[in-house]
């Protein structure tokens, strides 16, 4: 059997001293923990910025966790566990809502929606789970662009591609919109994918504070949104109750 890599287990090392505590560590500190060559650590902290496991401040001198290593914690939480957590309160949401419901994650740029509850009437309707949102274009993808953990990377990465007159085909424009998604807690589109119709989202978060998924109602623009075109307030605070207690369910403290 081969021996372990040494160099490995001094990643590791760095990784966790980064890990332990808020604040961030220069090389000497990390060497003098470490109790190794300034160089050697300096080597495996260029090496590990490279892959995006550690950045460095803007200052510089300074390393933390980069968001490439916290995004990989996310694979532990599937997208059916996911699925199962929040089965009671998606079904909650549509009663409540009178809206078809819709829970998603992030999949290679798009939403993978991994559960769907129709709306609560007899209007002939089509199963949505496994399909693919675009994730600039849908309420749960703003949600989670905006609270992902590589969110600015993913922006570089998508095509912007318009589906009406109301989509936003600009990087500006979507990150302004993700900015006022961050700050109010939940995100919304409204004509954005499919004329006449809008959608409410809000993230769904775990033990550690990390956004797993997304919950979020869609329909009719006229019943999701007021007279003033805006996405209503009840039906948004009905919303965030969902994610809330799904959140808590995944053990989150806050949200």
């Amino acid at each position: 059997m081969p021996g372990r890599i040494q160099s490995v287990e001094r990643a590791a090392a760095i990784l966790r001293l980064l890990a332990s505590g808020a604040r961030q560590l220069g090389v000497v500190e990390l060497a003098n923990a470490l109790q190794l060559p300034k160089g050697t650590v300096h080597g495996i902290l260029q090496t590990l910025q490279h892959v995006g496991f550690v950045e460095q401040s803007r200052s510089g001198g300074k390393y933390r966790l980069g968001a490439a290593l916290l995004h990989l914690g996310n694979s532990y939480l599937d997208v059916n566990e996911l699925r199962t957590r929040a089965l009671n309160w998606a079904d909650s949401l549509a009663s409540r809502s009178r809206e078809s419901v819709r829970i998603g994650s992030l999949h290679e740029g798009q939403v993978l929606v991994v559960h769907h509850v129709f709306r609560p009437d007899d209007s002939l309707q089509v199963l949505e789970v496994g399909a693919l949102l675009p994730a600039h274009a849908s309420a749960l993808g703003k949600v989670l662009l905006a609270f992902d953990l590589q969110g600015e990377s993913l922006l570089d990465e998508l095509a912007l591609k318009r589906f009406t007159a109301r989509t936003l085909t600009t990087r500006r424009a979507l990150t302004d919109d993700l900015e006022r998604v961050r700050k109010l807690g939940w995100g919304a589109e409204v004509e954005e994918m499919i004329d006449g119709e809008a959608a409410v989202a809000a993230p769904i978060h775990d033990d550690r504070g990390i956004a797993v998924g997304a919950i979020g109602v869609s329909g009719a623009i006229e019943r999701v949104c007021d007279e003033n075109g805006k996405p209503r307030l009840d039906l948004v605070s009905t919303v965030r109750d969902a994610a809330r207690s799904i959140s808590r369910n995944l053990g989150a403290r806050k949200w």
